[in-house]
């Protein structure tokens, strides 16, 4: 499997634990942490940025499929095989710029809010 290959099986089971966190059906525990990680495998921000050499590619390589690893281990493998039938069609649709500038627009709200709270 070669590194293309590689990386979209991460992003299709990135789109799997965003699935599966909104299902009701998951466990607590697993929906949660699948929260988590796909927001932050879908966000344009990163923890560390990539423009700092070897650090910044360093989140995306492991810290990813890490908690992708974890949540698919705790989500029941039935549920799972919906999931990811849910997620491959999902990957067909196009793309929504409007849902790309909502992202970005609820992080600069955060960290702006922060900054604010921190300088108080």
């Amino acid at each position: 499997m070669g590194l293309r290959d590689r990386a979209k099986a991460l992003k299709r089971e990135a789109l799997t634990l965003w699935v599966a966190a909104r299902d009701p059906r998951t466990p607590l525990a697993a929906k949660l942490l699948a929260g988590a990680v796909a927001a932050y495998a879908f966000s344009p921000i990163d923890l560390i940025p990539d423009f700092i050499p070897v650090l910044g590619l360093l989140d995306d390589v492991l810290i990813v499929p890490i908690g992708i690893w974890l949540v698919l281990r705790m989500i029941p493998a039935p549920l799972l095989a919906e999931y990811r039938e849910e997620a491959a069609d999902l990957a067909e649709r196009p793309v929504s710029k409007t849902a790309a500038v909502a992202i970005i627009a609820v992080w600069i709200a955060a960290i702006s809010l922060t900054a604010w709270l921190l300088t108080r």
